[in-house]
């Protein structure tokens, strides 16, 4: 049985809200500041004061030599040392450079879990048409739908110079990415008493029509982010399917389509989404947990708090391409392969709106200044108290260029339990041709089950 077809957008994004009134960004002259004292997409250029954070000098463009998983290289900066290990014992005296999450660790696991802090790089970089639609968008992109939508953006980061936290999470919904995108990945739960499981295996697709290179905020549909998969693993999970096509549109954030084997048919599937537990990993974390957050931001309230130094997962390239076995310790990531670095981070706080609920009803986040990728998360519960946090590993792929993040460590501090989501050990990823977005609807996926 075949599914019900896409339904188009109404209208192209940059009329999608006008009758709405828009939040500005900036003005030409404070875009000015991205051809000067700050990076083509927004981060400081220059150093801190002590030097220990570098001057940004136009990120890591040029290939990498060594091997390669697909086109992630797997060593990157691979004869450096620690140049400090943080543990149960002496983090007190480096508490203001970590989030609660990485302390929250450190008590946990004090036997196992520590951060080692490597010379920080400013590896992030971009095509030249980013940058040059980023410097459009600062004066051009707006805000709208009270902060959960945008209009008149593309192809670059929405807002390089923030005024607002509506405008940071916006920043990395719409992150750089590649227009299309190949990878298998696996789903990993790690229970209480250090067993750790393979919830799913999966090849999928990625792709970002923000990104098309020949596309412009006039022909750009709205739809930022559409993706495929097919589970290969394990056996009764085999054959499963899922699409998701996610847009700015305010009445329809998100379309999924579930293919199930057992009922031969594909489904709507709007629960895909929000604090709904994700099936895909066992239900260990939620959907809009993906990628550290992924989905509508509709049900929170947006704060800026503000940037700070924060020591954090960054160029981990060598943990993203490990086997599996050597990416993971018994309770957490393995510390011998997680590189840490510090960076300036945006910070961002998200505490549930007026008459909306959700499971998480505080979340802080916290993202790098020159990617804009989410780097961690912590979020609590209706009490205040850490429940969550979330770990993710950007990964530096030159030929982008790019600081990219796939997969995310949700660990539930309660349960004791952690959830990686899209982790790419032992796994492949690679930049590929875009497909025809009709390969990313229910009905593709019927056709093929159907053959």
């Amino acid at each position: 049985m075949k599914s019900t077809k896409l339904a188009p957008l109404a209208v192209m994004a940059c009329s999608l809200f006008s009758a709405q009134s828009g939040h500005a960004a900036v003005s030409a002259q404070e875009a000015e500041a991205l051809k000067a004292t700050l990076t083509p997409l927004g981060g400081e250029k220059a150093g801190n004061k002590d030097g220990s954070i570098p001057e940004w000098k136009g990120g890591q463009t040029s290939a990498l030599g060594g091997a390669k998983m697909g086109d992630v290289p797997t060593t990157i900066f691979a004869d450096e040392k620690p140049l400090l290990k943080i543990d149960a014992k002496n983090f007190p005296s480096h508490a203001d450079r970590l989030s609660d999450g990485t302390q929250a660790l450190l008590k946990k696991y004090p036997d196992s879990f520590r951060v080692d802090v490597y010379p920080t790089h400013r590896t992030a970089a971009a095509p030249q048409y980013v940058y040059d639609n980023t410097y459009k968008n600062a004066t051009r992109c707006q805000t709208v739908a009270g902060g959960a939508s945008v209009q008149n953006c593309y192809g670059g980061i929405p807002f390089p110079i923030p005024k607002d936290g509506s405008e940071v999470i916006w920043n990395y919904q719409l992150r750089l990415e590649a227009e299309s995108t190949e990878l298998g990945f696996k789903n990993l739960v790690g229970t209480a008493d250090g067993q750790r499981t393979l919830a799913t295996r999966n090849d999928e697709s990625f792709q970002y029509p923000y990104y098309y290179k020949d596309g412009s905020p006039e022909s750009w549909s709205g739809e930022y982010f559409i993706q495929r998969f097919s589970t290969t693993a394990p056996p009764f999970k085999a054959g499963e399917s899922l699409v998701i096509r996610d847009s700015i549109n305010p009445k329809s954030y998100r379309q999924a389509w579930q293919y199930l084997v057992g009922q031969r048919r594909v489904r709507r599937a709007p629960t895909v989404a929000y604090d709904t537990p994700d099936f895909v990993a066992s239900g260990a974390n939620y959907f809009d947990e993906v990628q550290g957050f992924l989905g509508a931001v509709d049900r929170y309230d947006w704060k800026l708090i503000g940037k700070k130094e924060l020591y954090v997962p960054y160029n981990t390239n060598a943990l993203v391409t490990a086997k599996v076995d050597e990416a993971y310790s018994k309770f957490h990531l393995n510390p011998d392969k997680l590189r840490w670095e510090l960076h300036r981070v945006w910070v961002v706080e998200a505490t549930v709106a007026s008459g909306k609920r959700h499971a998480v009803p505080k979340r802080r986040f916290y993202f790098d200044e020159d990617s804009w990728v989410l780097l961690l998360m912590d979020g609590y519960d209706a009490e205040g108290k850490l429940w969550r946090t979330t770990q993710m590993t950007p990964f530096v792929m030159p030929s982008l260029p790019g600081v990219l993040v796939k997969p995310a460590t949700i660990f539930n501090l309660q349960a004791n339990t952690y959830s990686t989501v899209q982790a790419l050990n032992e796994e492949y990823y690679r930049i590929v041709p875009r497909k025809p977005e009709t390969y990313f609807t229910g009905d593709a996926v019927a056709d093929e089950a159907a053959r």
